[in-house]
């Protein structure tokens, strides 16, 4: 212990073991980006990261065989992600312990044959199956194990079978501590984890990837009349992202000058929402797993992101909505309103209420002008509270030398 110790001194260099799933490959391009980036921004400091991405074996057919596309190793920023694999046991209701199994039996020899160990912290994206995954590893080479949590794994633990909810239970029980992205996913994980244990570690976004200052021109290229409004929805197509209140309240709007714009990566509603889409009075592009610059230009050229998810932790969108100046229209659920002000940076309103969602929406579209103020609002607060890819780095560094000073 005492080795590891000594590389909690301030400024420096430690090494990182960094465990992922949910994490972008070349078929997989716009998958979970923000993992991505808060990786590369820790690279960027004093860790030295090594990432692996246990991978599912690809079945020779059907809709997840793209997974056999994944390569071998791929660069991504600053760092190299290593992609070995893992059996994936469906149904997932009955054999999501097996997965987690298969991740500890696989990833910790490959880790042991590729880098050169032991590193002197694992850092994980998710509880389960990534923190559950590198147990093995923490105790045969005695590291300290520091777990992030994105909200599924908490919010949805009930739903888990008894094996998979114990194996959450083991890790967090490991765990020297848990990140979570929201004071309120914090309340979650506080039934499991004495307080001292859990932080509350925002992700962000960084500006000045945002061509704000083109905004006009852009929605020129992108061929926006001035006067159409553009409503914008970025997630999975899934019935939990409110996508069919969203269309709902978007079709009963009475005026013309309307065009709703969605994004989605996954989600087994892309075909139902496309059929909709093409029966609305409004025209509507729909784009799926656009490239984050595309995406980006859509963030600015838009008037308003509409986001009536059903639960959320602190979605990456609002973040990048902000970075955009651009307003936000989203449930009062999970970490959203720890995010959004209401009624300054942004509105919220209820889930899974289309009446709702649609009277609103009316309503901020009649006041173009608020609109721009409370999108230029939403910028001050992401700066103000240090939303950004730096901070974030900067917090997670500062949690891995508290770790190893106690280690």
């Amino acid at each position: 212990m005492g080795e590891t110790a000594d590389a909690a001194a301030d400024g420096d260099p430690y090494r990182v073991l960094a465990c992922c799933i949910h994490h972008q490959s070349h078929p997989l391009q716009v998958r979970s980006p923000f993992n991505h980036r808060s990786f590369d921004a820790l690279n960027r400091t004093a860790a030295d990261l090594d990432v692996v991405v246990p991978t599912p074996f690809a079945p020779p057919i059907g809709p997840h065989s793209e997974y056999s596309r994944v390569p071998k190793t791929e660069r991504w920023g600053t760092y190299v992600a290593h992609y070995p694999r893992f059996l994936y046991a469906i149904p997932k209701r009955r054999f999501y312990h097996v997965s987690g199994d298969s991740i500890q039996k696989r990833v910790t020899p490959y880790v042991e044959r590729t880098f050169e160990t032991p590193h002197d912290v694992v850092h994980t994206s998710d509880i389960y199956l990534d923190g559950y995954g590198m147990l093995k590893y923490c105790r045969r080479h005695d590291r300290p194990l520091v777990v992030n949590s994105h909200a599924v794994d908490l919010h949805n633990y009930d739903s888990f079978n008894a094996k998979a909810r114990a194996r959450i239970r083991e890790t967090i029980d490991y765990a020297s501590r848990i990140l979570v992205v929201s004071d309120e996913l914090a309340a979650c994980a506080r039934r499991f984890a004495p307080d001292e244990k859990v932080t509350t570690v925002p992700i962000g976004e960084d500006p000045e990837k945002f061509p704000t200052d083109r905004r006009a021109r852009i929605r020129e290229e992108l061929g926006i009349d001035p006067d159409t409004k553009v409503l914008l929805s970025v997630g999975a197509y899934t019935e939990q992202k409110g996508l069919k209140e969203l269309v709902s309240a978007v079709d009963a709007l009475s005026r013309e000058d309307v065009m709703l714009v969605t994004v989605g990566h996954e989600g087994d509603l892309r075909w139902w929402l496309l059929d909709r889409l093409g029966e609305l009075s409004h025209p509507a592009r729909s784009f799926w797993r656009l490239d984050p610059v595309a995406l980006r230009r859509w963030q600015v050229a838009a008037d308003l992101l509409v986001h009536p998810s059903w639960t959320e932790g602190r979605p990456t969108v609002v973040y990048e909505a902000m970075a955009a100046e651009t307003p936000v229209l989203a449930s009062n659920v999970g970490g959203i309103p720890e995010m959004v002000v209401d009624g300054e940076t942004g509105v919220l309103v209820p889930p899974k209420d289309p009446e709702t969602l649609s009277r609103t929406l009316d309503s901020l579209l009649d006041d173009p002008e608020r609109l721009r103020e409370m999108g230029r609002a939403g910028l001050d607060r992401l700066l103000g509270q240090r939303w950004t890819w730096t901070a974030h780095a900067e917090r997670v560094t500062e949690i891995h030398r508290e770790v190893l000073a106690r280690w």
